[in-house]
């Protein structure tokens, strides 16, 4: 704890006020063809674009959650409503608990759920629903009967004034329970393809959305559905030298770093998006640092237990001789997320840089 305080104060007093919560600058990917048709969306259109192709194409979807009748505060629902009925796309009590209990219900009974939490900070109250009930209802009924026509969708990340109540990242603690799936996308593109394969696939799914890339994450994006498969990480940048892993928002921070390690330091650095937290595509990740020799992974949630230390502890186990330094975790202190001192709490592209430069000395 000491060490991450003095870390944090180092960073106020070398960056001093430059430093803003826009710490990162959005990439846009390019659909394929074979999706065919497409359309400039921002995320939450593109979530709002999936949830309109599971509404259209499965009689038995049903969107629930707080304030989706109206469209949401984030407006991923906007407009369902007046299509499909009341019936189909509905508001809750404001009860995580109850949202997650009826979602697992009505998967059960047949329907394609797809429940909204309004914050993923607030999906703690149904945390005994997802991994006492949800993520064991197959195992302990032995097949007889499962909820894995159920996915629980959620705001996640920090946006830049959210505090401790509307930034966190809680990814890591459901990782931990066999029987949910874990699922956080790059952008609009990933986010429709992601989501769409979520809620298809056969067991409970949790979708966390960058809430900070809900607006500002925008490209083209195929109107009709199209899945990109769970379980598979991407390589978005080839490098020789170190491997770099992240999810969400971190993907772009990782992206300017490793811009910045070519140009300054010479530093080739492959980027890889792992989209699928649990389980995760530990083939990709390992083949990657057998060929680089060195891994960085970097979250933004707190650092003990984050779920780099299971990226790290893997790596380790799969690829201890190919390792040429330690694996470096750069994440968020272990302190609760701070409002004013935002900029200052996240790994941005220069806390990464940073972690570059030890890793390739060491």
């Amino acid at each position: 704890m000491m060490w991450s305080k003095c870390r944090l104060l180092s960073a106020i007093v070398r960056n001093g006020c430059s430093r803003s919560a826009s710490h990162f600058t959005y990439v846009p990917d390019v659909a394929s063809a074979k999706h065919g048709k497409t359309q400039k969306m921002n995320l939450f259109q593109a979530v709002c674009s999936a949830l309109d192709n599971t509404l259209e194409s499965d009689a038995s979807a049903v969107v629930f959650g707080e304030d989706v009748a109206f469209g949401g505060v984030f407006r991923c629902t906007v407009g369902l409503r007046d299509k499909y009925g009341k019936d189909r796309v509905f508001n809750t009590p404001l009860c995580e608990q109850g949202i997650v209990g009826f979602a697992i219900g009505s998967a059960v009974a047949g329907a394609t759920s797809i429940a909204e939490i309004q914050f993923a900070d607030y999906i703690y109250p149904a945390f005994d629903q997802v991994v006492n009930e949800a993520a064991k209802y197959r195992y302990r009924s032995g097949n007889l009967f499962d909820c894995g026509k159920m996915t629980v969708r959620a705001p996640w990340g920090c946006v830049g004034h959210g505090a401790i109540y509307h930034s966190q990242c809680p990814e890591a603690f459901f990782t931990h329970c066999p029987g949910v799936k874990v699922v956080i996308p790059r952008g609009s593109l990933q986010a429709k393809g992601l989501l769409l394969a979520s809620i298809r696939d056969q067991n409970p799914c949790i979708f966390f959305e960058p809430k900070i890339l809900y607006r500002s994450a925008v490209e083209e994006v195929p109107v009709g559905p199209y899945e990109i498969p769970l379980s598979q990480a991407e390589v978005l940048q080839e490098g020789s030298d170190l491997t770099m892993v992240a999810w969400g928002t971190q993907v772009h921070v990782l992206r300017e770093a490793a811009n910045m390690a070519q140009e300054r330091l010479g530093v080739s650095c492959e980027v890889i998006d792992l989209q699928t937290l649990q389980p995760w595509d530990t083939e990709t990740v390992c083949t990657s640092v057998a060929k680089t020799g060195r891994l960085l992974v970097s979250h933004e949630a707190p650092i003990t237990s984050g779920f780099a230390a299971e990226i790290t502890s893997v790596v380790q186990s799969e690829c201890f001789l190919n390792l040429e330094a330690p694996v470096e975790r750069v994440c968020g202190f272990d302190t609760p997320f701070p409002h004013i001192f935002e900029p200052f709490y996240i790994p941005d592209k220069w806390r990464c840089f940073d972690g570059i430069r030890r890793i390739i000395n060491y």
